[in-house]
């Protein structure tokens, strides 16, 4: 089962309704009731496209709704749909949702960045779009939500393999419909469904223009313990270096990363850093994505076995 992260108080607002409404608990008269409130597997983050920024691997979109705003870094592996289904393109203007994995880690700054999985383009055509996992039974987290799949809903998965109802359950879905039934939990029949099965291209491929690993001891690292960061591959440092015979010796802001007369300087949350002496740059900033551990984009792989073999 997918262990949920604790998201922070300044981000409740933003969930998908799972975590706004609360389950129902029934009790007989006199007793005490309770609320049970449910993490959703997605965040949702909304707004007006005001800003487009064009970076090497990716495209930033800087989204304001009222006093919240923030970045959809989308890349070419994020879904984006209009509120019917059809596939749609971001463009300054555009009123816009995206749908996070909860389980995705968050860089701390700010203005924030998401990662969306889907972002969903909002029109006037008539269209409800719902993110999120359904049980057994196709009902979501939040008892909100009951799908009835029809012989005319349009079935796919992100993998490009076959689906048939019967692999809906248990599955992420992003579900777009129109009509409801006024039914407790509200019934429909989509016109669509996406399985977002994470295909294997997120996890397991390469990032573009990088060779593969060949050292095993390595892969088994990068394979145990990595990080997606804006379509970046994120590996952590001093766990790398060291089995590749590096020492490592931390600055407080990063670390020089050293074997004999080589020598890299690092530094937390700056693309730039030091080889030698001589500058080169990251295409993501090295950052503490768990405690005390630096992650770095893994293209550094590369440059520590070429050079210090």
């Amino acid at each position: 089962m997918k262990m949920k992260k604790a998201v922070p108080f300044a981000m409740s607002a933003l969930l998908i309704s799972g975590a706004a409404i609360p389950t129902a608990v029934f009790a007989e008269e006199g007793t005490q009731t309770e609320n049970v409130q449910v993490q959703p597997d997605f965040v949702k983050f909304t707004g007006t496209i005001e800003k487009v920024e064009t970076r090497e691997n990716s495209t930033h979109y800087f989204v304001k709704e009222g006093e919240q705003e923030g970045y959809l870094v989308v890349t070419k592996d994020t879904l984006v749909y209009d509120n019917t289904g059809k596939k749609a393109e971001l463009k300054k203007g555009d009123k816009v949702s995206g749908y996070t994995d909860a389980d995705k880690p968050m860089i701390m700054i700010y203005p924030p960045q998401y990662s969306p999985d889907v972002v969903i383009v909002e029109t006037e055509e008539l269209g409800s779009v719902a993110v999120g996992k359904f049980d057994d039974s196709l009902l979501n987290q939040s008892l909100s939500l009951k799908l009835n799949v029809g012989d005319k809903t349009e079935l796919s998965s992100v993998s490009g393999e076959k689906v048939t109802a019967d692999d809906l359950q248990g599955k992420d879905l992003v579900v777009f419909y129109t009509m409801t039934t006024r039914s407790i939990p509200a019934q429909t029949t989509p016109e669509k469904i996406v399985v977002l099965d994470k295909a294997a291209s997120e996890d397991d491929a390469e990032t573009p223009g990088e060779d593969p690993v060949t050292n095993p001891a390595v892969d088994k690292i990068v394979e145990a313990d990595h990080y997606d960061v804006n379509g970046v591959k994120m590996v952590p440092l001093r766990l790398i270096a060291e089995e590749l015979g590096y020492k490592v010796t931390s600055t407080g802001k990063g670390a020089i990363v050293s074997k004999g007369a080589l020598s890299f300087t690092i530094t937390r949350g700056e693309k730039a850093y030091g080889y030698n002496k001589s500058l080169r740059y990251f295409e993501a900033a090295p950052d503490l994505l768990e405690p005390s551990k630096t992650y770095v984009p893994a293209s550094l792989i590369d440059e520590l076995m070429e050079v210090g073999s």
